[in-house]
């Protein structure tokens, strides 16, 4: 048992060393209770099956076979006669095993539809609550339940059929151990100790056979399980050199493609670079690629055809995780963890000194609102922060970036949470982040870049326009016009 636990563990330890390796768009397209299913669920049914049930089926299977074979020489008649059944009753388990497979998929599908349904409700509480929703989410739940215990039902009573079926062509043994050693007795080829030796061992064998047949059963829902982890360890990773130097912190981006689905392109022949030292901000309307365009200097995703190079090398050819060691990243929607303030800020660096934290702390604003938390620094903030307000998490997350002093800073929507005030404080935070590094941010308050080297402006996945911001207020575009409206709305 000691080694199936051994590889159940690794196996859990290979999943997860192998999403870590996947990219971001396995993720996107993936359910979270699915994966969730796939990495608990399924290897912990795995591990059951493998520690039981394989065990207990060859044990049985074995002690069958020879005294299968001893009855065998010692009487071929009689043993014949006791173990006819069994071939028979196999055919009717084995038989129908596609039909298993089948309805085994409708039961994980329809439980899973459940699960997908109950997170939902999690998530989104706060809106089925503020929108009196409570009764629509109720009655779809419901719905999901009710499928779910009519095809787990239907299934019971499918495999229930079979198996009973099954055992009761196994109690046609006992009758034909009787009637043949009655027969083989009045005919003088047996005795009466033979006789009454297999109806003992007809009233017992049967037993463990049975055994064996819910054994197999167990084995037919394994097969899906099998076949959702094989998946998961086909699916194709983000490979690349690991030993990486850039030569610059310069970020490129020639003719660059991408779409997230197939024929819905977000970037189309995208090419600017944004230089070390410089402040390159990326603009436009709603769904242009900004964000997309940001997330690929990382390599969350790789793109379609093109080149995007960090110095002058293609990113496609390095280690996603050695690629990210160069860059500090803030996004509009930030995750923290349930632990504490101090550990939340050290995710920039592990092995950061306290008064590191405390330095970078003061420059995102937040030492303040941090002190006045019950335990300070170690105050557990709950999951993903919820005992926090938008802009507080912010600036935890402006903190981690500091503390990482990385080459290259990406800020996507970094001071959306925040109010006038507590933008222009950070801005001081931000200005010591982004000092003589590669800096891309993506803003709609034109107020955030003013101040920027450069500015790229994409709209439908392509760059319209691309300058100084005076350059551009001159050239009446899109940049000029959101630059008004935002100074008109002031």
């Amino acid at each position: 048992y000691s080694t199936i636990y051994e590889e159940s563990a690794k196996r859990r330890i290979g999943v997860a060393e192998k999403l870590r390796k996947l990219p971001l768009a396995f993720f996107a397209e993936k359910n979270l209770s699915d994966l969730t299913s796939t990495i608990m669920n399924d290897n912990t049914e795995l591990e059951t099956v493998f520690s039981h049930a394989i065990p207990q089926l060859f044990a049985s299977l074995i002690s069958l076979t020879l005294i299968s074979i001893g009855l065998l020489f010692y009487n071929w008649q009689m043993a014949l006669a006791l173990f006819w059944v069994i071939p028979i009753a196999t055919l009717m388990v084995l038989g129908p095993k596609k039909m298993f497979l089948t309805h085994n998929q409708k039961i994980y599908d329809s439980k899973r539809a459940v699960t997908e349904d109950i997170q939902e409700g999690l998530e989104t509480i706060q809106e089925i609550k503020s929108y009196n929703q409570e009764d629509k989410y109720m009655a779809k739940l419901s719905e999901s339940l009710a499928s779910y215990e009519k095809t787990l039902t239907k299934v019971e009573l499918l495999g229930g059929a079979i198996l009973n079926s099954a055992q009761g062509i196994l109690k046609l043994g006992m009758p034909s151990v009787i009637i043949l050693g009655s027969y083989l007795i009045s005919a003088g080829t047996i005795g009466l100790i033979t006789y009454l030796m297999f109806l003992i061992i007809a009233s017992r064998i049967y037993e463990p056979i049975n055994e064996v047949f819910m054994f197999l059963a167990m084995l037919f829902f394994l097969d899906i399980r099998l076949n959702r982890m094989q998946g998961m360890e086909s699916l194709p990773i983000q490979t690349g050199t690991t030993d990486f130097t850039p030569e610059s912190y310069d970020v490129s981006f020639d003719n660059v493609h991408f779409s997230y689905e197939s024929g819905k392109k977000v970037l189309d022949g995208v090419s600017f670079t944004a230089k070390q030292g410089e402040v390159t901000a990326l603009i436009g309307p709603s769904g242009g690629g900004k964000s997309t365009a940001a997330k690929l200097t990382t390599r969350f995703w790789d793109i379609d055809s093109g080149k995007i190079c960090l110095g002058s090398t293609d990113i496609a050819t390095v280690e996603p995780e050695a690629l990210l060691r160069y860059y500090a990243v803030v996004f509009q929607d930030v995750v923290l963890f349930n632990a504490s303030v101090m550990d939340n800020i050290r995710v920039g660096k592990k092995d950061a000194s306290e008064q590191e934290v405390y330095r970078v702390a003061q420059l995102a604003q937040c030492d303040e609102f941090v002190k006045q938390l019950p335990d300070a620094y170690e105050t557990i903030l709950g999951e993903n922060g919820e005992t926090l307000s938008g802009g507080e998490r912010q600036r935890i997350s402006i903190a981690r970036a500091l503390l990482k002093d990385a080459p290259i800073v990406l800020l996507d929507e970094a001071t959306a949470s925040l109010d006038a005030e507590n933008e222009t404080k950070i801005q001081a935070g931000l200005s010591e982040l982004i000092k003589n590094k590669t800096v891309l941010i993506i803003a709609h308050r034109m107020r955030t870049i003013a101040n920027a080297d450069k500015i790229v402006v994409l709209s439908k996945g392509e760059v319209v326009e691309m300058g100084r911001p005076q350059e551009l207020l001159k050239q009446k575009g899109i940049y000029a016009g959101m630059a008004n409206r935002q100074l008109l709305t002031v």
